[in-house]
């Protein structure tokens, strides 16, 4: 099963993730939001700051994929998102996407009034 952590608490987040979960097939995604618990990212090393920041996925291997590299894995399970998890995994265009996902990624983090509670601790 494919494990996704993301953070519920981001309403843009979250509604990306409800939509994934309606049209993902059931019993294949297993799907943790991390304002509720980060224990197992926590077991990872990864720190609740980071996977409030991040995307982050856990693969049927144990692999973890961070950021656009999650929603690739994602993307390649969903019928109609096969097609993006291809184009995005272009070098070219999977450098460009990392760069933007990034600056989207902090400038989210900052302005998310939950995060900066984490932030600060």
């Amino acid at each position: 099963m494919i494990k996704v952590f993301y953070d519920g608490k981001c309403n843009l987040c979250a509604k990306e993730i409800d939509y994934y979960r309606r049209i993902a097939p059931a019993g294949f995604f297993y799907w943790q939001d991390i304002t509720e618990s980060a224990e197992e990212l926590n077991k990872d090393g990864i720190s609740t700051k980071e996977g409030l920041k991040f995307l982050h996925v856990k693969d049927n291997k144990g692999k973890l994929h961070v950021g656009v590299a999650a929603f690739v894995v994602i993307w390649s399970k969903l019928d109609m998102w096969r097609i993006l998890a291809r184009l995005v995994s272009f070098p070219l265009i999977r450098q460009i996407a990392d760069w933007l996902y990034g600056v989207f990624a902090e400038w989210r983090f900052k302005r998310s009034e939950h995060c900066q509670v984490i932030d600060n601790k």
